[in-house]
């Protein structure tokens, strides 16, 4: 015999039910579903599934009950609704259209006997009601009766069929737009470097790129060296790409808040930066700046945003390079490059794939022979290219991006679901650099104030110019070794910081999508096919439900060149910029060994023993018999012939040599990766340096620049 509520349920659905029932919610629509894909990624329909509680029969009685409402597999997975009388409380689920799809009902315990009276004793044991719908029209209410308790109204609705996620591997048409305003910048300077008679046609401009290397504030200081020698050689305007990680990411920040940095003097801005770096960071630490850390951070978490020690860190960069709030976000840096007035910035990051070791990735790629292998949690790396540009965030491997405003947001299948406030640039250089908040963190649980932080951070110097400077340990087990003493700095913040200590973590906008059947013959797929999990797509699938979970690169590889080597950005020319702790080449030997082992297109890297041992200022690197592959001048961070001249082909005075002993590789350096605050001295001499260093290697800059515009007439004919 049955109820009264489960008799209303079968006159609305016409199925009979068992003892275990559920509703299969199937949509009547009057066309075929449509399909999207990159060749990588499948996107499906979606369709909403609107649940609403009338709880008047409650009358007045006060109940701090709940419904709990579960649909596997849609967006919201479950949901909560109070049996309140006065409740006009309604939930959506987001659903794969054409998906058998069960709506799980959690019932209070006491409510169970009168809505399943024959099923009494396994109800309250399970305390949940599976309901049966066999079929939903679109539109259509259907109102189920719970006996004298609730009338649960249940309607499937059209969601918008839009997608708000970009699927395809070609660049998005706002950097498309960019590069067609900035070869006129480029072609204009190169004439003028080259002395060229004719003017450049826009297939016959170059397109160059600068890659940096992270090293913390010596990375931050020492670009802005490079770049100065770049802009009085006239060089500046010829780049049409700047990648950066870790501490360059500060540099291009900082740069990028301006619209029209690069044709300025640069100058002023390091002026500025010279100001910040010097100054003393131990307020960074005070009570005050600690009160604004957790204001910003409860406010980051009403937001929606998990926040974690990153986020902290990020807070704490911002005092460091900053002496007010900074409310600069990365679409804000359209302005900048809008008119392709300066380069394109391309940030990085590593995505890494829960639960799965990413020890082995600083070893470069591991081949399509992972294939052939089952996957292990300890194997191999399961980590994942992620770029940001003023533009877009994407991912290399999958063609999927979306607008920089909407990343943080909630995603699925494509669709923008939940959209959250754009994030402030200090988070994501908190993300981008969260290399160095582990020894933040280790250090801000063991102390009891900020004078005590602060003597801790700058007198343990047991590796100074580190050859390996970043931790061995798998960041995602450092939550379970860091962050464990409670101290009076750590329990100021410890209630806002929520998320895992050594992780940035963001909503994955790839939740919903599947593999396409075809994704392992993508060409593109297999270019940044490097994980132990790529030949398993329902893995790869599996991980995409979690969050992101992003650290710096510099974990794993100390280079940022990944998104210049895109096929579809042609570049040409790329200057490395080494900032590198101790070892200075190996960041390109490692990109040298991956990009052979994925197949991309790069120079020969051939370095003798003698070479690495006195390395010079500048290299070269070409392959003369593959045009597809990008000229490349590697200059690492080293002081050769600038301890004799101050400038190109002027030597110091006698009373000068002492200025050109600048130590940038020794145990005594003041240039260690963990100082965040140098001396007035120390931060001229660096900027000098590495200035000085591309103003006495011009020519090797124009001879490449030379050789690019002629390989692109050569390409074109």
């Amino acid at each position: 015999m049955l109820t009264a509520a489960q008799s209303s349920i079968m006159e609305c659905c016409g199925t009979a039910m068992g003892q275990t029932q559920s509703i299969d919610r199937t949509e009547r629509l009057e066309r075929p579903e449509k399909i999207i894909t990159n060749g990588v990624l499948v996107s499906q329909e979606i369709s909403c599934l609107e649940v609403k509680v009338d709880a008047e029969k409650l009358k007045q009685q006060s109940t701090k009950e709940e419904l709990m409402f579960t649909v596997k597999g849609s967006h919201e997975g479950t949901q909560k609704i109070s049996l309140n009388p006065d409740s006009t409380d309604s939930v959506m689920f987001h659903c794969i259209k054409n998906n058998p799809t069960k709506l799980d009902v959690t019932l209070p315990k006491k409510m169970l006997s009168s809505i399943l009276a024959p099923a009494k004793q396994d109800s309250e044991k399970n305390g949940f009601l599976t309901l049966p719908l066999n079929s939903l029209p679109l539109q259509k209410k259907i109102t189920i009766t719970g006996d004298k308790t609730f009338d649960l109204h249940v309607r499937a609705k059209k969601c918008q069929q839009g997608h708000d996620v970009r699927l395809g591997f070609g660049l998005c048409t706002q950097e498309q737009d960019f590069l067609h305003k900035r070869k006129k910048y480029v072609a204009v300077a190169l004439k003028k470097v080259l002395h060229l008679e004719e003017d450049l046609q826009e297939h016959e401009v170059p397109v160059v790129a600068i890659m940096t290397t992270g090293g913390g504030t010596r990375s931050f200081t020492a670009m802005f060296g490079n770049l100065l020698g770049l802009q009085k050689l006239n060089l500046l305007d010829c780049i049409s790409y700047i990648s950066g990680l870790s501490g360059t990411t500060w540099t291009m920040a900082n740069l990028y808040k301006d619209a029209n940095w690069s044709q300025k003097y640069l100058e002023e801005a390091i002026s500025e930066a010279r100001k910040q770096v010097t100054k003393s960071k131990i307020n960074c630490f005070s009570a005050n700046r600690l009160k604004y850390y957790y204001s910003e951070l409860k406010e980051r978490a009403q937001e929606g945003y998990k926040t974690s020690f990153i986020d902290l860190w990020g807070l704490i960069i911002e005092s460091m390079l900053h002496d007010e709030k900074d409310n600069h976000k990365l679409s804000d840096q359209r302005q900048a490059v809008n008119d392709g007035q300066n380069p394109l910035p391309i940030y990085v990051a590593i995505n890494l794939k829960d639960k799965y070791s990413a020890q082995d990735f600083k070893g470069g790629g591991v081949g399509a022979g992972l294939c052939h292998e089952a996957p292990s949690a300890t194997m191999d790396t399961a980590a994942e290219w992620l770029e940001f540009t003023p533009y877009e965030v994407g991912f290399l491997k999958y063609g999927a991006s979306v607008r920089s405003e909407d990343f943080g947001s909630e995603f699925f299948m494509g669709r923008l679901i939940k959209k959250l406030p754009e994030t402030r640039i200090c988070y994501m250089q908190g993300m981008w650099s969260s290399i160095f908040s582990v020894d933040v963190m280790y250090l801000w649980n063991l102390t009891g104030n900020s004078e005590d932080f602060w003597h801790k951070w700058t007198k343990d110097r047991v590796k100074d110019i580190e050859e390996d400077p970043v931790p061995s340990t798998n960041p995602h087990e450092l939550e379970t070794r860091l962050f464990t003493s409670a101290g009076p700095l750590s329990d100021t913040l410890r209630d806002v910081l929520t998320g895992r200590p050594t992780v940035a973590e963001y909503p994955n906008f790839l939740r919903g999508f599947q593999m396409d059947k075809d994704y392992l013959a993508n060409e593109q797929f297999s270019t940044w096919k490097d994980t132990v999990l790529d030949c398993y797509p329902n893995k790869l699938m599996e991980t995409a439900e979690n969050t992101l979970s992003l650290v710096d690169t510099g974990f794993f590889i100390n280079n940022s060149y990944p998104p210049l080597l895109r096929s579809q950005r042609k570049v040409d020319v790329i200057l490395h910029l080494s900032y590198n702790g101790g070892s200075q080449t190996l960041p390109l030997e490692q990109v040298g060994k991956y990009t052979t082992e994925q197949g991309i297109p790069f120079p020969k890297i051939r370095m003798t023993e003698e070479d690495k041992k006195t390395l010079k200022e500048c290299y070269v690197f070409e392959d003369a018999e593959n045009p597809r592959a990008p000229i490349v001048l590697f200059f690492p961070l080293v002081n050769d012939t600038y301890k004799n001249y101050k400038a190109p082909g002027v030597e110091h005075t006698p009373t000068e040599m002492e200025k050109g002993k600048i130590d940038v590789s020794t145990f005594h350096s003041p240039y260690s990766t963990r100082e965040v605050s140098f001396s007035e001295e120390s931060f001229d001499n660096l900027v000098k340096l590495t200035d000085y260093n591309i103003l006495n290697n011009e020519n090797l800059i124009v001879q490449a620049l030379r050789a690019a515009v002629e390989r692109r007439k050569q390409q074109k004919e």
